[in-house]
């Protein structure tokens, strides 16, 4: 006979909740686990008392036939990276940051501070407080590492430095490929953007400079290539027309920070970009209006915000503030689901410092700062893994994973930039 509880409107979240938790009770009691049960009654008040049942169980053996008969390529594309309605078997997982090593190392004449991947994997750039990028070839990276019986003919592989660009007069602050053509975009404290076409071999200076009357910190490409978000010391973003150099800001004061910006990302689908600032709150705008449709004040208890980044599907941030602490937040209810807990043993940090998913977005990275290391966890239980020393003889100051291959980069007030992949051979 049907209850009254089975028919719940859908969309009614609280009497669905209701009705999922005497479920669990139910298939508790059913299953013997009737002191689990009694706690959970106790729990939720479940009233009248719940039978034994094993509804639930029926359930989700339905749900899980309608889940197989879909469209695999539908299924992949929920799956694909990090997804928490979704288990992953832990033999599905990438291979742990802690095993990836060094492959290469290069050198600025002053503390590097910025670095970023190209969107297909094949180049690496490094920015210095002497105010000079420097762009890397990955697989010359790889060649000049690889043991000779691999690589024999490393040596005509040529230098994995291809470019080194001086244009800029103070602090390269933060770097980023443009999606789709073949163009690097600084960011400086000389108060300028610079976009650089490196698809010339002769290029030394930008192609188009966007002046600014703040020192810059962070900027981001709209995945279109066509826009491009700015974040400097004050506390307003800016977004720029790539094509014509048209300067954006929303017009409504009430929106913005109160502090210097120091991060900005665009969802992948670009229907959202977010903010992170000194006045300690993350900002989420409408990727077409340009409003403010959301605000996590004091997302770290009220320390800096040192970066964001969001998931591929587009259902989760990731932030790091001063506070040591990495947080996973739910766009759709705006819920801290995970804090990433144990690095760092100083609570608040001297500089900022970035948190970023793994290609796979298996795992959170984290370098702390005291030690130098690398922390890392399981993306989806915060489960730590292995520390690993980043072999750094200053603080790290930035931190970028490749977007397609176990390999990741570190930036240090050492002078060096550090390449670190994990070979398909190490064990």
């Amino acid at each position: 006979m049907m209850r009254d509880s089975d028919f719940v409107d859908p969309k009614n979240v609280v009497k669905c909740r209701e009705l999922l938790y005497r479920l669990m009770i139910s298939q508790l009691f059913y299953d013997g686990h009737h002191q689990l049960a009694v706690e959970l009654t106790g729990l939720v008040r479940a009233d009248p008392p719940c039978p034994p049942s094993d509804r639930l169980l029926n359930i989700f053996r339905q749900a899980s036939q309608i889940d197989s008969n879909k469209p695999t390529n539908v299924f992949d594309e929920v799956t694909s990276g990090l997804d928490l309605e979704f288990e992953i078997e832990s033999t599905a997982l990438a291979p742990e940051p802690a095993s990836y090593e060094t492959a290469y190392v290069t050198s600025h004449k002053a503390a590097c501070r910025a670095g970023c991947f190209s969107y297909d994997g094949q180049l690496v750039a490094t920015g210095s407080v002497d105010a000079s990028i420097k762009i890397l070839d990955v697989d010359r990276m790889l060649a000049k590492s690889a043991p000779d019986e691999q690589e024999p003919g490393r040596e005509q592989q040529g230098h994995p430095v291809i470019r080194t660009l001086y244009d800029h007069t103070d602090e390269v602050s933060y770097l980023e490929f443009h999606p789709k053509d073949q163009i690097l975009a600084s960011a400086a404290r000389d108060h300028t953007v610079k976009l650089f076409d490196i698809s010339k071999a002769s290029v030394k200076k930008a192609h188009r400079v966007l002046s600014d009357c703040s020192p810059v910190r962070c900027l981001a490409f709209h995945p279109t290539g066509d826009y491009m978000a700015v974040g400097t010391d004050h506390h307003v973003l800016r977004v720029y027309d790539v094509q014509t150099g048209q300067c954006f800001v929303s017009a409504i004061p009430s929106q913005q920070h109160t502090d210097s910006i120091t991060c900005v990302r665009y969802a992948v689908n670009a229907k959202v970009y977010a903010t992170g600032s000194m006045d300690g709150s993350i900002k989420l705008w409408d990727g077409v209006s340009g409003r403010c449709i959301n605000t996590f004040a004091q997302a770290h208890d009220g320390s800096e915000i040192c970066s964001v980044v969001f998931t591929r599907n587009g259902k989760y941030l990731l932030s790091s503030g001063q506070d040591s602490l990495v947080k996973l937040w739910e766009l759709s209810t705006s819920r801290c689901l995970i804090a990433y807990t144990g690095a760092g043993t100083t609570g608040k940090q001297e500089h900022q410092t970035q948190a970023v998913f793994n290609h796979t977005e298996d795992y959170v990275l984290f370098p702390d700062e005291v030690t130098t290391s690398l922390c890392s966890w399981n993306s989806r239980n915060a489960s730590r893994c292995h520390l690993m020393s980043l072999g750094h003889n200053g603080a790290v100051r930035f931190i970028v994973h490749s977007p397609n291959h176990p390999a990741f980069l570190t930036c240090s007030d050492d002078y060096r930039a550090r390449f670190w992949v994990r070979r398909s051979n190490s064990h």
